[in-house]
């Protein structure tokens, strides 16, 4: 009697993992919207789809998962193949360091530097967060810098703006989910057009800063973000020249300004060669992310 051939055994979490980051370097997927390769990508859609923690990948690897959670995983994997979604979009969820958010194709997906800044309440810039009573997050898009300047300054009412009807929809979840709705409120405004002139103790904005040039050649997982909260005109500073235009007549004395702007640092400096930029360090150097002064703002 001819032998059965024996049954392959169920792979762990670990094989096929490894298995779609091979598949996904293959097909030339590209990565930035909270993870920077085919790995990390790859276990992100695993750890969302087990319901484990995102910070708990090493006790999973051997884990042998479901049949069901096996399917729904390959179901994951083969969209973001085919449709070229990032994995925020697909899962509904991102993340800034331990804090979720919501997001979905009304927003660009967070992974702004001045979360890291935020993280570590913006010292030693600012000595006593207890003393921030006001913060203006312009640009807010799925609200994220906004919350996380809310438990940066646990005395502080933020305003956050934008101009998008969707990602202030988007916003008011998280908000909501934050459990910050007394503290953060939201305000429709092309940039400070609608803004009633209140003095903040600091704004923070991570505006649009894409180039026109840039623009054209975006990979195709970033087509899915929403055009608006990318592009800021033929160099990138459209929006940015906005905010150093208005930000004095919208900052107390001694408060302070924190722009994120992208690769946009050398064009920054050629067009405003003599305001005294401070590039703050964040993790992926200090040429992302400046902060002024208000007494030095034009």
């Amino acid at each position: 009697m001819a032998k059965q051939p024996a049954a392959k055994a169920p792979l762990t979490v670990g094989a096929l993992i490894e298995q779609a980051a091979r598949r996904f370097e293959r097909k030339g997927l590209v990565f930035g919207h909270g993870t920077h390769n085919a790995y990390d990508e790859a276990a992100w859609l695993m750890l969302h789809t087990l319901g484990a923690p995102i910070d708990s990948l090493a006790e999973q690897l051997e884990r042998v998962p479901t049949p069901a959670q096996a399917r729904r995983f390959e179901q994951l994997v083969a969209e973001r193949i085919e449709k070229r979604i990032p994995a925020a979009y697909l899962l509904r969820e991102a993340w800034l360091g331990p804090h979720r958010f919501y997001v979905d194709e009304r927003v660009i997906v967070p992974r702004s530097f001045i979360y890291e800044l935020l993280a570590e309440e913006l010292a030693p810039w600012i000595a006593d967060p207890g003393q921030v009573r006001s913060v203006l997050d312009m640009c807010t898009g799925s609200g994220c810098l906004a919350i996380l300047a809310a438990l940066a300054f646990p005395n502080a009412e933020v305003d956050a703006v934008d101009l998008s009807e969707d990602a202030l929809a988007v916003a008011e979840k998280n908000v909501a989910d934050y459990g910050l709705r007394h503290r953060v409120r939201l305000v429709r405004s092309d940039m400070f057009r609608k803004l009633p002139r209140k003095p903040y103790d600091l704004i923070i904005s991570n505006p649009p800063y894409v180039d026109a040039q840039s623009m054209q050649t975006l990979p195709a997982e970033y087509r899915h973000e929403p055009a608006m909260a990318l592009g800021s005109g033929r160099d990138g500073l459209e929006a940015t020249r906005v905010i150093l235009r208005e930000a004095k007549h919208y900052l107390k004395e001694d408060g302070l300004l924190v722009v994120e702007i992208g690769h946009n640092r050398a064009q920054l400096e050629r067009a405003f060669p003599h305001l005294p930029f401070t590039w703050l360090e964040v993790s992926a150097g200090d040429e992302y992310v400046f902060l002024l002064e208000r007494r030095q703002l034009p």
